[in-house]
């Protein structure tokens, strides 16, 4: 079975990040690496290893003369056989391997590097082969020993993965006409096999344990049912969940207060409520919101005038209100300016919040950050000098835990494209597991020129500065005027440590430029495993330049740009790329400058949808639906179907018409979709009353997917996409590999 070529697969236990080998009997991972060259360097790295199985990565540096082609070949000395290859054609089933170049990477400069990777099966404990021949050439020269900045250290615990949430059960049951949908999560740490049994008002409803979905349709129970559900694993009960939240009329209200309005030289104003974030606030297990509070006379940063302050409020799902933070009126209000991460960053089981504050912030305990007089606005409204900071704050009590100078910092004003306030107050922000296990908090400036990208740490109660990415900065140059009105997080060069998807260009996790396609700013993209067919995650983007392509479609892990919408000589402001119609397979991509909907191969297969804007898993399929203002619509080739229409609610960010969050919050995998009441004294969750067949671990301990969520609230919100595909024709879910604290 020769020249097979597939997606790398996730296995259920393979619990390492790329670049260590679990040693049998051994509690830590090391890497090993196989000598080579002369004319060429092997670095052969075993990724993660299960029971009969192993997963290998091979890099191999040319260091002879360029090459237009080439084989790598080996053998295997402890029975190995290769099952599964990417990026190059690979003998399978044989100890004697021959893995040949694709017409993609063929080219190979003096000094450069290519690579594949492979699942094997193997009797006992892979080993690194001990020779490799390139081209006919024995590899004989000297491996590169040094870790590159930001890799993981070799006393990572084996197979631990990355660090996320301990989370219950986040047990719902939504009113669905005479019954109630009964939900919960199947979390990552859960056993493979795991079954459940539900309960309501102490006795089982489910005549046997439920092992094929994460949900039970209830019928003809009464509305105001309670119910818990209990794990059952190797055939024994375990303890059961706590309550479930109801959704009686298939949403749920969290009460909320708006802050007092006021006035300035520009007029009064009272308060919306915007956008959100979650994170377990408090350790329990359950998520808290976060809440955003725009004054209504916020500000796009092309606007002058004065605008209100901007405050953040924490909630539990009773209302209880555990703090509020005001940013001060050193910190202008409008979607570009404030931009809020609530993510567990030193791993202690409680998230903490993190977001760019000034003299004047005022802390969740009352306490004044920097001065409490000073007011830096000009005539115009803009806030050009004075100090700028960053803070985090305690998730619990809303209290500053640390507070350090805001980097990347303003400069000089012009640097960053104009004179007047606009460019310069572009900020971006993001969660990323740059180490391949930890978060790290991710801040940035600047897009329509001079970009700054920073790094930053929190670990024992202290902000450390990772890395700084900017195009200022010798070699860099190119990368400047690239950036979007957000960015994506995710690992596309499968090296177990996550990329920083800026816009166009793409920032490795040591802060080096990955790659640049020159594209320029744009409005909108979606980074995820949109073309199931190829190895690897793919972007979708369009552009505001009207002398750039429109919209495109490109490798992830390369820049390389597969195809194009045709050209529109226009700014082509929104575009979605997801799986909403099952007669194309993988996703399908549209924007609102090109008519048409694109396959994942480029082609015209449809109509285009009737929004182009968020999308969420609402029904039973795995096929994503619309989401647009306050309403949620099923694709159809003649014309969408309504699902939803949410009643009493406002969408938010004027023409983005945005929810205050979309994310998988509580019951199975489907995603909840939040509001704000039209009052702004709730928080209006709606959950989905439809049964699915499909078990899936929840989204939110898929690393990808929960970064997304952190950072949706960034300028222009965009939907959250998982590290994998999920669409009509997907295998089975991977299970992620992750720890708890």
């Amino acid at each position: 079975m020769a020249g097979q070529r597939g997606r790398r697969a996730g296995r259920p236990g393979a619990g390492l990040v790329a670049g260590v080998l679990v040693v049998a009997g051994a509690g830590w991972a090391v890497q090993q690496q196989a000598v080579a060259a002369g004319g060429c360097r092997v670095d052969y790295t075993v990724v993660n290893a299960w029971q009969g199985g192993f997963g290998a990565d091979v890099r191999v540096t040319n260091l002879g003369a360029a090459v237009t082609s080439w084989t790598l070949q080996w053998s295997f000395g402890n029975g190995e056989q290769v099952t599964q290859a990417w990026n190059a054609d690979v003998t399978a089933g044989s100890t004697q391997v021959t893995a040949k170049s694709l017409d993609y990477n063929g080219s190979v400069a003096s000094g450069a590097t290519v690579g594949f990777g492979f699942n094997g099966s193997v009797p006992g404990a892979a080993a690194v082969p001990s020779s490799f021949t390139f081209n006919g050439t024995v590899c004989t020269g000297s491996p590169t020993a040094t870790p590159s900045p930001g890799s993981s250290p070799s006393g990572t615990p084996a197979g631990q993965g990355r660090q996320v949430e301990k989370l219950d059960r986040g047990l719902v049951s939504v009113r669905s006409g005479t019954a109630n949908l009964v939900s919960w999560r199947w979390l990552a740490t859960d056993p493979d096999g795991v079954a459940f049994n539900v309960y309501r008002d102490g006795a089982r409803v489910n005549a046997a344990p439920l092992a094929t979905a994460t949900d039970y349709l209830d019928a003809g129970a009464p509305a105001g049912a309670s119910y818990t559900v209990r794990a059952v694993v190797g055939g024994v009960e375990q303890a059961a969940s706590p309550a479930s939240i109801g959704f009686a009329d298939g949403y749920r209200d969290v009460p909320i207060t708006p802050p007092p309005g006021g006035s300035n030289a520009s007029g009064s104003y009272t308060y919306e409520a915007n956008d959100a974030s979650v994170g377990d606030l408090d350790g329990d297990g359950q998520y808290e919101f976060v809440l955003k509070w725009n004054p209504t006379d916020a500000k796009d940063n092309s606007q002058s005038g004065y605008t209100g302050d901007t405050y953040l409020d924490a909630y539990e799902l009773d209302g209880t209100r555990l703090w509020r933070i005001d940013l001060g009126r050193n910190i202008r209000s409008g979607a570009h300016y404030t931009q809020f991460q609530v993510y567990d960053y030193d791993g202690d089981g409680r998230a903490e919040v993190a977001v760019k504050t000034a003299d004047g912030t005022v802390d969740g305990a009352g306490r004044t950050i920097g001065s409490a007089t000073a007011d830096h606005r000009n005539s115009s409204g803009y806030v050009l000098s004075g100090p700028e900071f960053l803070t985090v704050f305690d998730g619990r009590s809303g209290a500053a835990l640390q507070t350090v100078d805001y980097d990347p910092p303003r400069g000089t004003v012009s640097a960053w494209g104009d004179s007047y306030g606009n460019r310069v107050d572009r900020f971006l922000a993001g969660t990323a597991y740059l180490d391949g296990s930890r978060p790290s908090l991710v801040t940035a400036r600047g897009y329509y020129t001079r970009t700054v990208i920073t790094a930053w740490d929190w670990r024992g109660g202290k902000l450390t500065e990772r890395w700084r990415f900017d195009t200022d900065a010798a070699g860099n140059g190119a990368y400047a005027g690239q950036g979007d009105h957000q960015l994506a997080v995710a690992d596309v060069d499968g090296d177990g440590r996550d990329e920083i998807v800026y816009g166009a260009m793409a920032v490795d996790d040591d802060g080096r430029g990955l790659w640049n396609t020159g594209q320029g700013h744009g409005d909108a993209m979606h980074v995820g495993d949109l073309d199931p067919s190829r190895p690897g995650l793919e972007e979708f983007k369009v552009d505001e330049t009207t002398t750039k392509y429109s919209a495109w479609f490109a490798d992830a892990r390369t820049g390389r740009i597969l195809w194009h919408q045709p050209d529109c000589a226009c700014d082509n402001g929104r575009g979605v790329s997801d799986d909403v119609y099952a007669g194309s397979p993988g996703a399908e991509s549209w924007s609102s400058g090109v008519s048409g909907l694109y396959s994942a191969q480029g082609q015209d297969v449809g109509r285009k949808p009737g929004s182009a804007n968020f999308t969420l898993w609402w029904d039973g399929d795995p096929v994503r639906e619309l989401l647009d203002g306050t309403h949620v619509d099923k694709y159809g080739t003649a014309a969408d179907t309504r699902l939803l229409t949410a009643s009493g609610v406002h969408a938010n960010n004027g023409t983005k018409a945005t929810p205050s969050l979309s994310a998988d919050l509580f019951g199975d995998w489907r995603e909840e979709v939040v509001w704000p009441t039209t009052d702004n004294r709730a928080l209006r969750i709606y959950s989905t009353p439809v049964p699915t067949p499909l078990r899936i671990t929840t989204l939110m301990h898929d690393v990808q997917y929960r970064e997304a969520v952190a950072w949706q609230n960034t300028a222009y919100n965009q939907p959250p996409h998982p590290g994998f595909f999920l669409g009509d024709g997907m295998p089975t879910a991977p299970r992620p590999v992750v720890h708890t604290p």
